[in-house]
Order: C-alpha cells, then sequence, then structure tokens
C-alpha cells in the first residue's frame, strides 16, 4: 500500500498553486470545477509522483491555524541536497516567504528548513536522505 494523495482545503487556490510549481516545480493538472457542490481543485504533482491536491469552496471555513492542535500539520519535500536547500530557503526569503526555521540539522538527523506557504501552512524542506 501506499498513500495515493494529500489534499488540504485553501483559500486561494491560484496563489497555492503558483507558490508549488515555481518553488517545488509541481506540475499542476488543468482546474476541476463542479459548480454544483461549490468545488474546485488543483491536483500538483511533483518529480517523483507524488501528489498533492489543494481544494477550495466558497462555503469553507477558516478557522484560526494554531501551531499545536490535531489535523494537518506540515508537509516535508526533499529538495535534493544541503546546497538546493540553502539556496530555496534563501530564494524565499527573498521572495517575502515566511521562514519558519532556518537551515539546520534537526536532533533526528535531517538537515532542514522550514516555511510557510502563503496561507501559513508549514512545508518543511529537506535535503538528501535520513542522516545525511
Amino acid at each position: 500500500m501506499n498513500i495515493e494523495h494529500v489534499a488540504i482545503y485553501v483559500n486561494n487556490l491560484e496563489v497555492e498553486k503558483d507558490f508549488f510549481v515555481k518553488y517545488f516545480h509541481a506540475k499542476a493538472s488543468e482546474k476541476y470545477t463542479n459548480f454544483r457542490k461549490d468545488f474546485s481543485s488543483y491536483f500538483l504533482v511533483f518529480d517523483n509522483g507524488a501528489r498533492f491536491e489543494i481544494m477550495h469552496r466558497q462555503s469553507m471555513i477558516d478557522p484560526k491555524k494554531d501551531k499545536y492542535r490535531s489535523g494537518y500539520h506540515h508537509i516535508a519535500i526533499n529538495v535534493g541536497n544541503k546546497k538546493v536547500l540553502d539556496e530555496l530557503t534563501s530564494a524565499m526569503e527573498d521572495d517575502g516567504i515566511f521562514i519558519v526555521v532556518a537551515p539546520r540539522m534537526t536532533g533526528d538527523g535531517y538537515y532542514a528548513s522550514i516555511v510557510a506557504d502563503p496561507e501559513g501552512n508549514e512545508i518543511e524542506l529537506l535535503a538528501g536522505n535520513f542522516g545525511n
């Protein structure tokens, strides 16, 4: 078995889609819209085939995103190596993306940084394989 995809609701589909395409080279599907159900979405496909669905409804609620809550917390994206991670984190910072945690070695053996997407959802950037 494997995880087929992960999905989140977002307030602005186009801004979120553009963020993942620009920084992570995701390939976006055609926008799916079901007007009867007030639903639209994109599938974002990454180089390794992993898929992330971003969804929107006009009628959805947008509660405060407390850091320590149940449910979705972050996604982790392996960007390659330390140099790529450092350059990507720096480019994001230059573009005004909020850097939650600067690049560093984690206590569990990853080289990582944490950024926030345009809606404040955390994305952990990882370099290399676990412990490398």
